[in-house]
């Protein structure tokens, strides 16, 4: 492990009508649903944190066990929002509703694809429906208030069109900051995934 320097970006919206006024269309040609996960599990939500993040050092959440998982995804207002193509994930938005001095606010606590479905176009389709629905969070979640900002945070670490992708569905960057961090390689979606497989022996 080596220690790298790290650019976050902390990105925010004030209003839905920064959205652009249109939604942003399904790529053509893909069998595409995007549902909400409501019965979401610990074991299908870190599926989809490892089978997404794996590639992009995605590891605060990597020693959470069985009940961190489940008090998590119990909080109200946490909504998982799953993309599929042709029966297959493909990719998710996660939101987080803050709650005391930040109430009101909601985070994109995660969003990505599963590499297989990067560069098709379905990653401003999905991130566009998140944020939709992080402004109507309320109207879903009545104990919560009225959403009057969403947030959300990328670095150097993630993948190239990610700050690209946040600032084309309206966010404005609010702060920057840079940090040195111990970085190693990128765990995969199970331990060892990301390295080739060895050459069979002969």
């Amino acid at each position: 492990m080596s220690a790298t320097e790290v650019t976050t970006w902390h990105l925010a919206q004030s209003s839905p009508d920064a959205l652009p006024a249109t939604p942003v269309p399904a790529p053509a040609g893909l069998d595409l649903t995007v549902v909400r996960a409501e019965l979401i599990g610990p074991e299908f939500a870190r599926f989809l944190y490892t089978a997404v993040g794996g590639a992009w050092h995605w590891t605060d959440r990597l020693g959470w066990d069985y009940r961190q998982w489940a008090d998590w995804l119990a909080k109200d207002g946490v909504e998982t929002w799953v993309a599929w193509v042709s029966g297959t994930p493909a990719g998710y938005v996660q939101l987080e509703p803050h709650r005391e001095d930040r109430a009101g606010e909601v985070e994109v606590a995660y969003f990505g694809l599963l590499p297989a479905f990067i560069g098709q176009g379905l990653g401003g389709h999905l991130l566009d429906l998140g944020l939709r629905r992080a402004w109507d969070l309320a109207d879903r979640h009545l104990a919560l208030p009225p959403t009057r900002q969403v947030a959300v945070h990328t670095c150097s670490l993630d993948g190239p069109a990610a700050l690209g992708n946040y600032q084309a569905r309206g966010f404005e960057l609010v702060r920057t900051e840079t940090t040195v961090q111990p970085v190693g390689a990128t765990p995969g979606p199970w331990p060892g995934s990301d390295r080739p497989a060895a050459a069979p022996v002969s």
